[in-house]
């Protein structure tokens, strides 16, 4: 090295690291700015667990680093799909920790319609394996739907030819949920609807509808890929009520086509399948009408033939009434002989039982009913003689009882029972205050008296014997008596 060099060298200003990484971001971002850079999507896993992607880019001989930031990825009508060739737009900048550049995208779209088909069919393959695409899924479609319910652009001419052609055909009621049809955040809005749909109640005051339309009209197949979208083909798919698809023309081919129970190549041929022509049912009933007229006519006819046949094959009313007029004849003709021979056969049975009732019959008769009741009479008087001593047996054993129970034995034997003025029996001496009036039973009447003073020493009174019940004493016969003690 040249002594000149070496000193240029030493002049060099000199950069620290984090220097130069600022110094090399400055440059690269005010060179480049905001870039379209058109590569395939290399290393995506999707969103990371903080909601960033982060992936590269990649043609046949280099790579470039790419970053999504989570709120980016969340508003991207496209979403980054592994090996799908995209166009990003981004601003291009150097990633300082690990020395190198990468770009972050604000928008992705797809390379083409080669790239948008590819990731159709591969969506399509998907789906088609989850089974939502087959036939024993779907619905059949109402004959005569009450209510329509149609999600499309409200301001678009499609739900003009719809509204048209219903009302030439068969004019019906018609809900319509307004959506976007195309550009961000339109499938969001599709599959709410479909959804809203099927969540309206059965007798709401909105009506549920008997069949959905779900149209848009024709474009490219960027304009159409809203249908293409996995939460609208899962909306159609899940809804309970019957669907139709009309996306675009009759050569436009979406996945809601597939998903749907039927698939209209127009909007108006969608408003044709959901009705029939009224003009024409109403002439198709009008020559069932006739037919069954013509029928109806044509059977009594027939009928009204067979039964004249009928007629002239039964007999004259005097053919048929001749016999049995003769039969009555013979009949009335035999009647009075007939009843003079019965006459006689019961004259005859009657003679014989009068013949049999004589009066010494009769008195036999008699005789033996009455000895029948002189015999019941004597069982009769016998029972009741023998039931009457059965009775005073018992009372004479109820008296013997009472007189032995009774405290006037008592008063035979000499003691005598004091009461006072109100009945009740005095027990102790003590009880009884001098002056007070009593009554003194004895065995042969009572007697007044007035207590006085006594020669006995006062002595406390002693208290009254707690009352003991009454003791019951049981009869022979199972009658209880009670008996009270005397003193």
């Amino acid at each position: 090295m040249s002594a000149r060099a070496g000193e240029m060298l030493l002049n060099s200003p000199e950069f620290t690291v984090s220097e130069l990484s600022s110094a090399l971001k400055r440059t690269v971002e005010d060179t480049y700015g905001h870039v379209r850079v058109r590569g395939e999507i290399s290393g995506f896993r999707g969103p990371h667990s903080s909601g960033h992607c982060y992936f590269a880019l990649k043609d046949d001989s280099a790579k470039i680093e790419a970053v999504i930031w989570k709120g980016v990825h969340g508003r991207m009508r496209f979403k980054p799909q592994e090996g799908l060739e995209v166009i990003a737009t981004g601003k291009l900048t150097t990633y300082p920790g690990s020395s190198k550049y990468q770009i972050v995208i604000e928008a992705i779209e797809p390379a083409g319609v080669g790239a948008l088909m590819a990731l159709m069919e591969e969506r399509k393959k998907k789906l088609a394996a989850e089974g939502l695409f087959d036939e024993a899924r779907k619905q059949l479609l109402p004959w005569l739907p009450e209510v329509i319910g149609v999600v499309t652009s409200p301001t678009g001419a499609v739900i003009r030819d719809i509204l048209h052609r219903l009302d030439d055909r068969f004019p019906r009621r018609v809900l319509v949920w307004p959506v976007r049809v195309q550009g961000e955040g339109s499938a969001e809005q599709i599959a709410a609807a479909i959804d809203g749909f099927n969540a309206l109640e059965e007798n709401g005051p909105i009506p549920k509808p008997d069949l959905l339309i779900v149209a848009r009209g024709g474009g490219s197949l960027e304009d159409l890929w809203s249908f293409n979208e996995e939460i609208v083909v899962r909306a159609a798919a899940g809804s309970m009520i019957p669907l139709i698809s009309a996306v675009g023309h009759e050569t436009d081919v979406t996945l809601i086509d597939f998903v749907a129970d039927k698939r209209a190549p127009t909007p108006t041929a969608a408003a044709e399948m959901a009705v029939p022509v009224r003009a024409e049912l109403i002439l198709e009933v009008a020559n069932l009408a006739r037919r069954s007229l013509a029928c109806w006519q044509r059977g009594q006819e027939s009928r009204r033939g067979e039964l004249r046949s009928a007629a002239r094959a039964l007999p004259k009313l005097q053919d048929l009434l001749a016999i049995p007029r003769q039969r009555l004849d013979n009949a009335a003709a035999q009647l009075p002989r007939a009843l003079r021979a019965n006459t006689h056969v019961y004259d005859r049975r009657l003679s014989m039982i009068g013949g049999r009732l004589t009066v010494r019959t009769l008195k036999d008769q008699i005789g033996r009913g009455r000895d029948q009741v002189q015999r019941l009479a004597a069982s009769a008087e016998r029972c009741s003689r023998q039931a009457i001593e059965q009775h005073r047996t018992r009372l004479r054993h109820m008296d013997q009882l009472l007189s032995a129970l009774s405290y006037k034995g008592v008063l035979s034997r000499g003691f005598a029972l004091v009461r006072d003025t109100e009945g009740q029996t005095l027990h102790a001496a003590a009880a009884i205050a001098p002056g007070t009036s009593l009554s003194i039973e004895f065995a042969d009447g009572r007697i007044a008296a007035t207590a006085g003073g006594t020669d006995d020493p006062p002595r406390a009174e002693p208290k009254p014997a707690p009352a003991r019940p009454p003791s019951k004493r049981t009869t022979d016969f199972g009658v209880r008596k009670l008996q009270g003690d005397l003193f």
